[in-house]
């Protein structure tokens, strides 16, 4: 075994989910993960950890959907599962990253919507998703096997807590703010970040942060206006998306182009009432990203991007006993900044080009 799957199942026990000795703790692991899923399963028994493990297949998932009849009801058994854990880990790395094209949008939509409470009590825990690389990602991302590897743990394995203190001062400038104002080409838009709270995203729960690679600082945007165009290239739902252009309205989306996938975002939009708003604006500061990859775990954290998620906020970014936006999709879509861009709060530059004003 590549002694870094070890260091990486390290990093995502200790730092990661903070796991210890008598945590209750779900691993779903996928069909190309289970090199990590060993060297996972290994470290939890050493911090006497209490382990399920789960079959994360997107082929089995794909057989199952169509082979329903879409009167999807909840899965009660699941939703005790994770009720009862403490930490749930993600491992994944699929055979095959488009294998949810094609599969009927409503069915998609209903088993969303049924099973959205599951998705709730998983994020109620110490939830952390990560990948490993397998060939089919390493394909997705135009790179050889061993190049992706490299990618892979140069990534995940870096120093958080100095990253993390980086990054607090983007948080500290969105914690003050009122108003964010994004513009490149293509773009102009504007939201309100009041009220709200950041979240200095550095790989840990303790840092409300559940990805693995990480490198962004993230709040929920409300009362959007005006226009944004996603160039960065990516995969949703198993079709390739190209160039989404938004316009909002009333902090609602209300107008859809793209010169690839309209139709997919279109389904993403039309979801229920939340999805067409925005629950997520993300800065990413992971300079160690240095190329699109078309895996939003890891583009997403790119140094001189933003992403935009519609649907779903975390509760993470809301004052206590408040919700953000509700809705049964979290789906991101990235704009590159790299270009003549500028990112503004309270009509202050914090980013231009792509460089922060501290850099």
């Amino acid at each position: 075994m590549d002694p870094r799957v070890r260091e990486h199942a390290e990093t995502l026990v200790d730092w990661s989910a903070r796991i210890e000795a008598g945590d209750d703790v779900v691993v779903s692991v996928a069909e190309g993960a289970h090199e990590l899923g060993v060297a996972v399963a290994a470290a939890l028994g050493e911090r006497g950890a209490n382990v399920v493990t789960t079959y994360g297949s997107a082929e089995v998932d794909r057989a199952y959907v169509e082979a329903h009849d879409g009167d999807f009801s909840e899965p009660a058994h699941e939703l005790a599962l994770y009720e009862h854990a403490d930490a749930v880990l993600r491992l994944g790395g699929g055979r095959n990253t488009a294998e949810g094209a094609g599969v009927a949008p409503e069915k998609q939509r209903a088993r969303g919507e049924a099973t959205k409470g599951v998705r709730e009590a998983r994020m109620d825990t110490d939830w952390v998703s990560t990948v490993h690389p397998t060939r089919s990602l390493a394909q997705q991302a135009g790179m050889s096997l061993s190049e992706y590897r490299d990618f892979v743990y140069d990534a995940v394995l870096r120093d958080w807590a100095a990253l993390a203190d980086e990054m607090d001062r983007m948080k500290d400038v969105l914690d003050a703010g009122s108003e964010v104002r994004i513009v490149n080409e293509g773009t102009d838009l504007t939201m309100r970040i009041d009220g709200r709270t950041a979240v200095n995203s550095c790989a840990s729960v303790a840092y409300d942060s559940h990805n693995l690679p990480s490198g962004e600082v993230f709040t929920a945007p409300y009362a959007t206006e005006g226009h944004v165009t996603f160039d960065v290239p990516m995969t949703v739902r198993g079709e390739a998306v190209r160039d989404v252009r938004l316009t909002f309205a009333d902090g609602e989306v209300v107008d859809v182009e793209a010169a690839q996938g309209e139709a997919t975002i279109r389904e993403v939009v039309e979801t229920d009432e939340g999805s067409k708003r925005l629950g997520e604006l993300g800065i990413g500061m992971n300079r160690g990203i240095d190329r699109v990859t078309d895996n939003i775990l890891f583009d997403e954290k790119m140094g001189g991007t933003v992403h935009l998620a519609l649907g779903r906020a975390y509760d993470a970014n809301t004052p206590e006993g408040e919700t953000g936006n509700d809705s049964a999709v979290h789906v991101d879509l990235i704009t590159d900044m790299r270009g003549e861009s500028r990112l503004d709060v309270d009509g202050e530059t914090v980013q231009e080009d792509g460089v922060f004003v501290w850099e």
